[in-house]
């Protein structure tokens, strides 16, 4: 590349440079006079990785409509809504596999196909799975971490997880995918079809955190960041600067319990994903439940990173916060926000 368009695209922020090039790439013809053609196919496959990296970062992949996905839905109203997103965005047929004990009635009525099939039995449905030629699959709703403990598992799953010397939610998960790829599944992000349920940055609620909650926030935002790093957990509970419960396998409603039995009123509950999350299963999700079990708790503020977090009923959500005098706040990151298509 000369060293004018290198200058010039030195001084020029990202998304600059990014139309820059857009404009001066279809002038290949008076380019090519000046560069040299190895230079112009180097900077072709820069502003393609540019618009990526936009991509990525704003949540707008998108590699064409798909025809037919399917959901493995665990518990709670997750996989319902993923499968409604999924009919608006134009996805002719939702085949949900159902856990049995888990799964919700509303989101089995929701699907156009169901199969049901145990925990301990995953690995027959993902072979059924694998016969459908479905554009994808999504892993959505929560599976009871006990049951990794309890449930009796085909010997090919107690195999997989027998390989395994260190079980958190990114290895188990990381797991499952390697083998759902092996069939021939493409697994989607787990945000796909989920764009009314990622807020952003700024204030969701009437009532703005005060300087006491805003500093716990901070210092749980920090511990959080440092927990992810070692695939702990996504919720730290603080208070005056305590540190009064960080999520392990329990889950977030159990450990605000378990901070708030320590606290009481007035603690802060941050909620994040690690750096380098796999958007694909285990995103942070947050519904009328978690605020139902951080009022009953103390826990008054709410805070998450923005646009990596699936905050579930919104409306219901935001209307219990204000009624009760808790509040949320999204937090930017600087990380990539979670994919909104497949």
């Amino acid at each position: 590349m000369g060293m004018g368009m290198s200058r010039a695209l030195s001084t020029l922020g990202r998304h600059d440079a990014c139309g820059y090039l857009r404009r001066i790439l279809p002038r290949r013809g008076v380019l090519r006079r000046y560069v040299p053609e190895r230079a112009l196919r180097r900077v072709e496959g820069w502003l393609a990785a540019i618009r990526y990296t936009q991509a990525v970062e704003y949540g707008i992949i998108s590699c064409g409509m798909s025809t037919r996905i399917i959901v493995a839905a665990g518990a709670g109203d997750y996989p319902r809504l993923v499968i409604e997103g999924a009919k608006r965005a134009g996805v002719e047929n939702v085949t949900v596999i159902a856990i049995k004990g888990s799964t919700a009635k509303r989101t089995k009525l929701a699907a156009d196909e169901v199969r049901e099939f145990t925990v301990g039995s995953i690995a027959s449905a993902m072979r059924w799975a694998s016969t459908l030629g479905a554009d994808g699959i999504i892993l959505a709703g929560q599976i009871n971490p006990l049951s990794l403990f309890r449930g009796r598992f085909e010997p090919e799953v107690k195999g997989w997880l027998a390989s395994l010397k260190v079980k958190t939610a990114h290895t188990i998960f990381g797991k499952l995918i390697a083998e759902l790829e092996k069939m021939g599944l493409k697994v989607l992000p787990a945000s796909c079809f989920m764009e009314e349920s990622l807020p952003g940055e700024g204030l969701l609620t009437s009532r703005a955190p005060t300087e006491g909650e805003l500093s716990d926030i901070a210092h749980a935002r920090t511990v959080a960041g440092d927990m992810g790093r070692h695939d702990v957990g996504q919720t730290v509970m603080v208070k005056d600067g305590m540190v009064l419960s960080v999520e392990a396998f329990e889950g977030t409603n159990a450990a605000i319990r378990r901070g708030g039995r320590l606290g009481g009123k007035g603690s802060v509950v941050f909620k994040a994903a690690r750096t380098g999350h796999d958007m694909r299963f285990d995103i942070p999700v947050v519904g009328l439940k978690t605020l139902k079990t951080m009022r009953k708790s103390g826990a008054t503020a709410l805070a998450f990173q923005a646009g990596r977090l699936i905050l579930l009923e919104r409306e219901k959500v935001i209307q219990y916060a204000d009624r009760h005098g808790i509040t949320i706040v999204g937090i930017e990151s600087g990380l990539p926000h979670a994919p909104v298509r497949p």
